[in-house]
């Protein structure tokens, strides 16, 4: 009985010692143990690769508008519209439904005026069919006139001078100074009246000849002009 209770406990020895070699060579001991390093190793790279992605994402959506706007094909400076640059080059804005005034779309006269001395009135019309556009004021040039009279700032309009279809503008140029101050003063016979575009100093397009009285224009150095007016009444007094 006692031999047959050793037997028991060393057969029970064996098991035990044999179920934890099993366990060491299953994996589910200190192999476990070398597995969950893998685990741990997933779980701290795993928050990385978001972090990777968001920031890409973020630098995309700040970077991506900006770089397409300044590359976009065709792209035009903020300060030169497409509208303004095509009325410079062709005459035409907004698709050709409005027009910039010019030589070859208006006529334009000449009257010296008794009052105020020393001054006269051009008029342009317009003869064309689209409504046509006056910016500025016009550039005057009589016979082979070296130097381009100047506007009278106080002039200027508060909106841009826009002619419909059989419509008149008006500006006004002061010949010579009443006084006698004007210097270089002669007479012409030849006028050229050139239109500005829709920035300053740029061409509007073809020039006008208007007529002068056969006996022509005396003028002097203090030769100036009004900036293009709607209404006749705005340089009345000028």
């Amino acid at each position: 009985m006692r031999l047959r209770h050793i037997r028991l406990i060393a057969a029970t020895g064996t098991a035990v010692t044999a179920l934890a070699l099993t366990a060491c060579g299953s994996g589910t001991g200190t192999a476990d143990e070398g597995a969950a390093r893998p685990t741990a190793a997933k779980e701290q790279a795993a928050p990385r690769t978001p972090r990777a992605t968001g920031d890409a994402a973020g630098h995309a959506a700040a970077v991506t508008p900006a770089a397409a706007r300044t590359h976009a094909p065709g792209a035009r400076p903020s300060t030169a519209p497409p509208a303004a640059h095509a009325g410079r080059s062709t005459g035409t804005r907004t698709g050709g439904s409005v027009v910039l005034c010019n030589g070859a779309n208006t006529t334009v006269t000449t009257q010296p005026l008794a009052r105020p001395l020393d001054h006269m009135l051009l008029t342009v019309t317009n003869t064309g069919g689209k409504t046509c556009e006056l910016p500025y004021y016009p550039v005057l040039r009589f016979d082979r006139m070296q130097w381009v009279p100047q506007a009278d700032a106080s002039t200027r309009p508060q909106a841009l001078v826009t002619l419909a279809p059989g419509e008149s503008g008006y500006a006004g140029v002061l010949l010579s100074a009443a006084d006698g101050s004007g210097t270089g003063g002669r007479t012409a016979h030849k006028l050229t009246v050139a239109f500005q575009g829709l920035t300053p100093d740029s061409s509007g397009g073809p020039s006008a000849s208007p007529a002068l009285p056969a006996k022509g224009v005396y003028y002097d150095s203090a030769l100036k002009v009004t900036y293009w007016q709607q209404d006749l009444d705005a340089i009345s007094g000028w």
